[in-house]
Parts: structure tokens; sequence; C-alpha cells
């Protein structure tokens, strides 16, 4: 059983873990609404809105393809030197390449050269990310009490949201203070400079913290195995041949919670501004009401997790943004902004339902040895099909239908995938993440 730390030490911890989270997320989350909103008239100046926008998005979804390729990387090397250390590099690398996406000129200055840039930065910020969500959620479920993991580890979660309240409420305050054409020349760059400051203030608090009980128990016995001549297999080829199953399993859970985040948070800005003819601040604003509820909301889902189990709160939520969805289109075609925020708020109160017990589920899924490898290997894989593909998809299908609803069906085909995952599992919240069986087979079950 993992030892229990003292509560000054547990919220130091989760705090050094979510400042980094919360930093690296606002870095992606604020790629991803410039995105939507200014590179296609930047970096794809000469094409129509609807290709330049579907453009700007698949640089967008790039990223997504880097990811599990970081994960595999840091994964690897966090299993066998510790997490602290990658969450540190991922911070490092996720900071540099928002700043120079913020200093990079436009089409009309270099050319072709603009984009291809926007697409080589965009891969680095994918790679980093891919690396730093699963060393920062172990750092917090590895420390602390058992019987409230999934509260604990929900606030690296509430990152997320934390980041995109940062990049959305910065873009909305410059939108509604500058006009369209100063914001498009040289506005939307001081979101991404400030990753500076916010990246310094992040690595400050994180490199204080330690390696869990956990992992050096674990690494002690690896350095044992092999002074005895039987060193442990690679990670990641350990977590192919012994946890199929749980891969695939943090693959679907991930389904459903990935893209629907990514349409009530991404695509809303495309769907609300091309085809509802909303201004830009209209949806930012509704947005950014919808993640301030969700950061406050994260912590109490995984707090519920740890009462009444993973699974049942994770069903839920996947069927709760399925039905959502459609409630979701209605709503934001009315054009009224209380109906938009409600739309966003509903959404992504469903999606907490998800996102809250997540960390703690797919850590309880893997052994020590490979947990970091493992938590990434089936969270990034996911990510290229769900929540990469999703705003192209999303984008395609209102391109093509002129109608929200192919969507919201989209979502809901999603979900369906996502409580199969799930259902089909047993519950995790009981298991000691101490244990390190070769099968988890043999775990409690």
């Amino acid at each position: 059983m993992a030892e229990n730390q003292p509560r000054s030490s547990i919220v130091k911890i989760v705090g050094a873990s979510m400042a980094g989270t919360t930093v690296e997320w606002y870095d992606f989350f604020l790629y991803g609404v410039a995105a939507a909103l200014v590179f296609p008239q930047v970096f794809f100046p000469g094409n129509d809105p609807a290709t330049g926008t579907l453009l700007s998005l698949g640089t967008f979804a790039v990223g997504f393809i880097a990811r599990p390729v970081g994960g595999l990387v840091f994964g690897h090397y966090g299993d066998k030197i510790g997490r602290k250390t990658l969450l540190v590099v991922s911070l490092l690398m996720m900071g540099v390449a928002t700043f120079l996406i913020g200093v990079l000129p436009g089409y009309a200055t270099i050319g072709l050269a603009a984009p291809i840039i926007l697409v080589l930065l965009r891969l680095v910020q994918g790679f980093a990310l891919g690396g730093e969500w699963g060393g920062a959620v172990l750092i917090v479920s590895e420390h602390g009490d058992p019987a409230r993991r999934g509260y604990w580890a929900s606030w690296p979660q509430a990152g997320a949201p934390g980041g995109q309240l940062l990049a959305n409420g910065i873009l909305a305050l410059l939108a509604a203070f500058q006009s369209e054409a100063d914001f498009l020349a040289w506005g939307w760059r001081i979101p991404f400079l400030l990753s500076a400051v916010l990246v310094l203030i992040g690595l400050y608090i994180r490199l204080s913290v330690e390696e869990s009980p956990v992992f050096r128990e674990a690494q002690r016995q690896a350095e044992e195995r092999a002074a005895a001549g039987t060193a442990d297999a690679m990670p990641i080829l350990e977590v192919l041949r012994s946890y199929p199953r749980e891969v695939l399993t943090a693959m679907g859970a991930r389904f459903a919670e990935n893209v629907s985040y990514y349409i009530f948070t991404i695509v809303v800005t495309t769907y609300a501004t091309t085809q509802l003819g909303l201004s830009s601040s209209f949806v930012l604003g509704a947005v950014l009401i919808g993640a301030a509820v969700h950061f406050v909301t994260i912590p109490v889902w995984g707090a519920l997790s740890d009462r009444f189990g993973r699974k049942p709160l994770y069903i839920l939520g996947a069927a709760g943004v399925g039905i959502w969805a459609f409630a979701f289109i209605a709503l934001l075609d009315t054009r009224n902004f209380g109906a938009a925020v409600l739309a966003v708020v509903g959404g992504l109160l469903f999606h907490g339902a998800m996102y809250g017990p997540q960390a703690a589920f797919l850590s309880e899924l893997f052994g020590t040895k490979v947990r970091y490898s493992g938590v990434s290997i089936g969270y990034q894989l996911a990510s290229i099909l769900a929540g990469g593909l999703a705003p192209i998809i999303a984008v395609a299908l209102i391109t093509t239908y002129g109608s929200g609803y192919p969507v919201a069906v989209y979502v809901a085909a999603s979900a369906v995938l996502t409580i199969i995952a799930v259902a089909s599992y047993s519950e995790t919240r009981h298991r000691d993440l101490a244990d390190d069986p070769a099968l988890p087979k043999s775990a409690a079950r």
C-alpha cells in the first residue's frame, strides 16, 4: 500500500503538477482557438474561408499525431529515470515552441515557409504534451491517501480547463478591446509570447517536488533485478505483452471524452462564427464561462469517484455527452448568448464526469514499472483518432450538411464506444498502486 503523505505535502505535489499542466494546456488550447479564428487569414490567406479553416485545423491535428510519439519516449524514460525530470523537459519544450509561434512571420512575409514552420512547431507542442499528461497525473496518483486518489489525481486534470480559461480569457480580452484588423495583424501574438512567463512560473514550482515512494520502491527493485542479471524488458514491450486489454480500455475510455471536449470547446468556435454568423467574442465568452464551471467541478467528480467508483461516473458522463450533443446544437442555433452558455456548460459538466475520474482510473490499470508508458500509450493513441480528427470531421460535416446535428450524431457514436469499453472492464478504485504484478489479471479485480 502506498504510504500516506501529510496533507501539506500532497497539496504541494498537486500544486506543482497542476501549475505545469495548466501552462502546457494553455499553450495547446491557445493554438486550437487561434487555428479557428486567426491562422486561416495569417498563414493560409490564399484560400476560401472554409478551405483555409480546414487547412488551419489540419495543423491543429498534426499536434495529435506527435502526441503518441511523445508518450512513448517520455513514458519509457519516465519509467526508467523518474517522472519529475521528464515533466520539466516537457514543460520547457512546450513553452519554447509556443513562444516561437508568437514571433513567426505570416504567409505575406515569408510565403510557404510560414505554414511549414508552423507545422513543425505544432509537432513539438504535440510531442511535449504527449509526455506531459502521464507524468503529471502519475506523480499525484502515486502519492497520498489511496482512498482519495480520485480526488487528488483530478486536480491535474483541472489544469486543462484552467489552461483553456487562460487562453480563451486573454484572447477574448484582446478581441473585445482591439479592432479585428489589429487583432489579426499583431494582437493574437501577445498570448503566445506570454507563455514564456507562465513556463518560468511552472518550472519554479515543478522543480520543488520529489518522486513518489511507490516509484522509488519500484526503481529500487528494478536495480536489484538488474544486479542479479535479470534486467526488466523495455516498458513499451512489457505494456504490449502484459497489458493489451488495459491499453484498449484506456483508448476506449478516452474516445467520447476527447471527441466531446473538442466539439464543445474548439469546434463550437468555427460553428458559431461561420455557420451562425456570430462574433468571435460571443463564442469565446460562452466557452470562457464553461471552462470556469468545468475547472471547479472536475475535482468534485474525482471525489465522487472515490465514493461511488470510477465506472458509474464514467458511464454517466459518456451517456450524458452523447445525449447532450443534440441539445448543444439546438441551444447554439438560437443565437442567444444565455442559451450558448448553457450549451457549453452542460456539455462540459457531463465531460467532467469522465475527465475527473480518468487520471485515477487509467493509473490503476497498470503496474508501477510500466505505468508511465501504459497510461501514455493508451491516452495518446486515442488522441489521434478522437481529439485529433474531431475538429476536421466536425467541420467537414458542418460544411457538407449545413447543420450541426450530424456532429451531434458523431459525438453520440463516440459515446457508445466509450460506454462499451468502460462497462466491459471491472472497477479499479480499490487497487493498490504499490502492486506490480507481471499480469494485471493477478491483481484484485
